[in-house]
């Protein structure tokens, strides 16, 4: 997942190593207790100076942080880890006294910053300072384990996951996709005992801050109960479940024409390593192999760069007048001059795509080793939507500085992505004439094949992490509850027998990183909401996935209302700014794709396939 660099990303982070307890008897709450009016005032003096420290930490941080992605060498590995170890102790610091000033009778403003403080965490450690160091030590571990992951073939190389993934998506031969699957796999199996004894140290650190489990800390960072947020999971994938059955039985039937019943058959769960992806999570690159006939839209976004001449400094600007065609200010002169488009040829840089907001106001740039293809065309729409918030909530205070939550800005870089429409490109002048509807399936089948299939794998990642923090899961059933919940919710299976001695939520990355993962099935939802919205307001009266809001400047002066809130409130608040509802709902992705849904049934009705799983 492409993200964006943002400050309270570090301070999760950071507080995340360790952190005080709220419930302890300290002076500070006796005196809070007796003395409201002064506790009150030292409160608001200490949120003042919290600010004011962490906001110049993060200058220096994201300097350090910058000029290591783009000089990698130990010193600048060194002076990096040095700053954010410093960081990571004041934040420390800074959360322990936060939970003093809970109980007191605050503004809003300053309770939802002492409340943002004490609960951006992922990994809440014991009080025990050996317990703590414990937990940093397996948190490393663990990120060692994955990150030195390779698999061997028997011919002596040794690949890496994105090189193993490479062939994920584009071989189609069953033999090597299996054992390429497998092999990533067993670098999963030495996690297992680690994170069995992270989860116990991290649900003391959780109980530590009162939490029953570190299930419901994570889930109490939406502003609501943590039971009322995962019944509104469970409400929205409701909505797009038969949307993705039906994108489901369609793929599996290709696929069973494609290999045959004993490799992918024609009923139940599709075997995971046939869909293009090490983890099945998108389906995109098993396109050409599941597409229509009469697919073609009749144009090649790479090809039609290449014939207007565009390099990737022009790919860059045509992303920035997506956004001043809505009013937005330009972006700075540093954008330009600090941002890095080209991988360079003297020295080794970390090129995944990346946005950054360096000083908290209005040095933003985005870094990333760009090809003049049409995928990295829309990759720049999405980094500048990450930087274009991050300018719009530059007049919060500090704490306030990010999206209304971890969801909204993953799902701005998409809603502008989805306005990159064959409409777009013919008024940009990359397309001479926009295909006729009869183009429109195999256009929606693409994007489903990425979008609706990731639909249950982004909510099933957090589904078992929940389950395995309040020990509804234990050590003994993580393997099996994995495929349990990936087959109920994807309806995808282990191509081979899988057992307790394997751990393979650990051969995806944000299991063994503590990355949470909901955040990424909420941008799916909240994308399409978003665009159908903004297309609402623009005007636009067609289907709304030919809707693109570019040159819309009602459009735009809406949605720059919404990023300029940042976390200051409550996220339904910043939702209803755009949506005109404080509530998430999945109709607008049913919308999108309405006419690929009636093809899909159309060609599983014709084809007599049985669907479900």
């Amino acid at each position: 997942m492409i993200t964006a660099r943002t400050k309270l990303s570090h301070l999760s982070l950071a507080i995340a190593l360790s952190i005080a307890t709220s419930g302890c008897n300290t002076q500070a709450e006796s005196s809070a207790i007796s003395q409201p009016k002064d506790a009150v005032a030292e409160a608001n003096d200490f949120l003042a100076k919290a600010e004011t420290d962490l906001a110049a930490l993060s200058i220096e941080q994201n300097r350090a942080e910058w000029i290591y992605s783009n000089f990698i060498t130990e010193d600048t590995a060194a002076l990096a880890a040095s700053v954010a170890e410093r960081q990571t102790a004041t934040s420390v610091q800074l959360a322990t006294q936060a939970a003093n000033y809970v109980n007191l009778d605050l503004d809003s403003a300053s309770q939802r910053k002492l409340n943002i403080l004490r609960s951006s965490l992922v990994l809440p450690a014991p009080l025990d300072p050996a317990k703590n160091a414990e937990l940093a030590n397996i948190s490393a571990q663990l990120n060692g384990l994955y990150g030195k992951g390779k698999y061997c073939f028997e011919d002596g190389r040794c690949l890496t996951q994105p090189q193993l993934s490479g062939i994920m998506g584009e071989s189609k031969d069953p033999a090597q996709l299996l054992e390429v699957w497998k092999g990533w796999r067993d670098i999963a199996k030495p996690m297992r005992p680690l994170f069995e004894r992270e989860v116990e140290l991290a649900n003391e650190g959780a109980k530590d801050l009162g939490y029953a489990n570190l299930s419901e800390l994570w889930r109490s960072q939406y502003d609501m109960k943590p039971d009322e947020f995962s019944a509104e999971l469970d409400r929205l994938w409701g909505q797009v479940e038969p949307l993705y059955e039906s994108l489901h039985c369609y793929v599996r039937g290709e696929l069973n024409e494609q290999y045959g019943d004993d490799v992918a058959p024609n009923n139940g769960p599709i075997p995971a390593h046939l869909l293009g992806n090490m983890w099945a999570q998108q389906w995109g690159n098993i396109y050409d192999s599941v597409a229509p006939d009469n697919a073609d839209p009749g144009y090649d976004v790479t090809e039609l760069l290449a014939k207007q001449g565009y390099d990737e400094h022009k790919m860059v600007k045509q992303a920035e007048s997506f956004f001043t065609s809505l009013g937005f200010e330009p972006l700075p002169d540093t954008f330009w001059s600090r941002s890095l488009f080209v991988q360079p040829e003297d020295r080794d840089v970390v090129c995944h795509a990346s946005a950054w907001d360096l000083d908290n106001l209005d040095d933003i740039r985005i870094k990333m080793c760009i090809q003049k293809t049409a995928e990295d065309f829309t990759v720049i729409h999405h980094e500048l939507g990450h930087n274009f918030y991050q300018r719009a909530y530059k007049e919060q205070p500090f704490i306030f500085k990010n999206s209304a939550n971890d969801g909204f800005h993953e799902a701005i870089g998409d809603t502008v992505a989805l306005s990159i429409t064959p409409n777009y490109l013919k008024q940009i002048g990359l397309l001479d004439e926009v295909p006729d509807a009869s183009k429109d399936i195999g256009l929606l089948l693409k994007q489903a094949l990425d979008k609706v299939a990731f639909l249950p794998f982004g909510l099933m990642i957090d589904q078992w992490r929940w389950k395995v923090f309040s020990g509804e899961i234990t050590p003994e059933q993580y393997n099996q509850a994995w495929w349990e919940l990936r087959e109920k919710y994807q309806g995808v299976k282990s191509p081979i027998t899988r057992d307790e001695s394997d751990f393979d939520p650990g051969a995806k990355y944000h299991v063994p990183g503590n990355v949470p993962y909901t955040r990424y099935f909420l941008a799916h939802i909240l994308q399409f909401q978003f665009h159908k919205a903004l297309c609402d307001v623009a005007g636009d009266k067609g289907p709304v996935h030919r809707c693109s809001i570019y040159g819309n400047k009602e459009a735009g002066a809406k949605l720059n209302t919404m990023l300029e809130m940042g976390q200051s409130q409550p996220w339904p608040e910043a939702l209803a700014v755009v949506t005109g509802n404080k509530g998430m709902d999945a109709t607008a992705v049913l919308d999108y794709f309405a006419p690929l849904k009636v093809w899909l049934d159309d060609q599983n009705k014709s084809a007599n396939r049985q669907c479900g799983w």
